[in-house]
């Protein structure tokens, strides 16, 4: 899901990292805040999902703040930063699959059951003798 793009903002900050000398003079890295309150595509279910997906992503204002500094150039982090976006907006959308609860069949305890049973002797042969004086 590509994000609405008068719901983001961007800023560019100097990076540290790769870029020798360059990387003292040249703001390359990019925060990325996404406003996903004001998102219409975005159901409660997708916002509740996303908010437990990204907790350590979101601002104290409630938008999604993405840090990508890892490239030498400003393009490059600002494609990285947006990929990341849409990546974790694709994620929201999926809903988890409901567990069903399952038993476990009699045949498969009465075979856990059995093993038991061979180990505990197995280990008994292994005791010493006891000694009848």
């Amino acid at each position: 899901m590509v994000p609405l793009p008068h719901l983001i903002e961007e800023h560019f900050i100097r990076a540290s990292g790769p870029g020798g000398q360059n990387v003292n003079k040249v703001s390359s890295a990019v925060q990325l805040l996404y406003d996903a309150k004001s998102d219409p595509r975005l159901g409660p279910g997708d916002r509740a999902r996303l908010e437990r997906l990204a907790s350590h992503l979101f601002a104290r204002d409630g938008r999604v703040q993405i840090l990508a500094r890892a490239e030498r150039t400003q393009s490059a982090n600002r494609r990285a930063a947006r990929e990341q976006l849409s990546q974790l907006l694709q994620a929201c959308r999926i809903a988890p699959q409901r567990r069903r609860p399952t038993r476990v069949s009699k045949t498969a305890k009465r075979r856990r059951t059995d093993l038991k049973t061979q180990r505990g002797r197995l280990k008994q042969l292994r005791q010493r003798p006891v000694r009848d004086d």
